[in-house]
């Protein structure tokens, strides 16, 4: 396939997911039943940002143009990819990556999301047959010439032990904060809180703490975040919840609650899921000046990812920073 099929291959794919064919709709809720994080919801948001931001065919097109893609690789290679599954198709910016550029891929999916993305490389395989020398899954990655592999910092030592001899993206933990200057309207506190709650806050693209101005009245910010109180209804998330709460009446810290999600001070940019980090600070410059790039992914604020657009990226706005479509043309 040259490189217009495989364009037109996932716009094709992008036309699908934005359908409701029977089949498609039944995909969908076996994902949200293997996994209780993955409501329909959630999966829903998932597909609308893949569709419109990734397998827009003039998105592509002029994507691509910034590179030198070629018909065929001079030496196609066996691509490995390790995915993560912390939130809905979290590995398909890979997928596209590996397909587009004319290589291979084996995938090993995440146990956790492993029925969309699945299903999505048979249907390819079924309007093209062709596809099938360039899609295929399995449980152990052997014998690859690359490797692309998202996990934990922990888990990014054994991919560096048995990938690191081999040309390799290997990512790790990160997160996004946000940078309020305390004159947010209501509009860009309620986007705000999608930055904050949408995917339950799983992903590396959800703001797990804000800087706020000395002084700041998170009253506001707290009324926004209501309109989250129905993840109590779920069970995982309720029980996140009341052990943070106990956690900080326990050890007597001040904290601040709406009922579905804790706000405590603390210099970590990582919260856990129910609970949300503030730090004050003086100077907008001092709080860059602070983070570790390392370890985040992106910024949410005025002159920065506008509220509400942390989990929308683009072709080019790669995780952790590495250009993953530069790495497979230079193989």
């Amino acid at each position: 396939m040259n490189l217009q099929q495989r364009i037109h291959i996932l716009a094709e794919l992008g036309n699908y997911m934005k359908g409701a064919t029977d089949e498609w709709l039944f995909v969908r809720q076996r994902a949200a039943e293997s996994n209780n994080w993955f409501i329909p919801g959630f999966i829903d948001l998932a597909i609308n940002n893949i569709t419109e931001q990734y397998l827009d065919k003039n998105k592509l097109t002029e994507w691509l143009n910034g590179y030198l893609v070629s018909d065929l690789p001079a030496v196609q290679k066996k691509v490995g990819i390790v995915m993560a599954g912390n939130i809905p198709l979290v590995g398909f910016h890979d997928f596209l990556c590996v397909f587009v550029s004319g290589h291979s891929q084996l995938i090993k999916p995440s146990s956790s999301d492993s029925v969309l993305i699945t299903h999505l490389a048979e249907k390819m395989a079924e309007w093209y047959p062709e596809t099938r020398s360039y899609i295929s899954f399995a449980e152990q990655l052997k014998n690859c010439d690359a490797y692309i592999a998202t996990g934990s910092n922990n888990s990014a030592r054994y991919f560096n032990y048995y990938f690191g001899k081999y040309p390799h993206i290997i990512r790790r933990n990160r997160t996004s904060v946000a940078i309020l200057q305390g004159n947010e309207s209501s509009g860009e506190l309620n986007n705000l809180a999608d930055d904050i709650q949408q995917y339950f806050g799983l992903g590396c693209r959800n703001v797990t703490k804000i800087y706020v101005p000395e002084g700041y009245d998170f009253v506001p910010l707290l009324e926004a975040l209501r309109r989250y109180s129905y993840f109590m209804d779920g069970h995982k998330y309720k029980h996140n919840y009341d052990y943070h709460l106990a956690a900080q009446i326990i050890n007597n810290r001040y904290y601040m609650t709406n009922g579905s999600i804790v706000l405590v001070e603390d210099p970590s940019p990582y919260s856990p899921i129910s609970q949300l980090h503030y730090e004050f600070y003086r100077g907008r410059e001092s709080v860059i000046n602070s983070l570790k790039t390392e370890e985040i992914q992106c910024i949410a604020g005025s002159g920065y990812v506008p509220f509400g657009k942390t989990q929308c990226p683009g072709l080019s706005e790669y995780a952790d920073g590495a250009d993953t479509l530069k790495f497979l043309v230079s193989l």
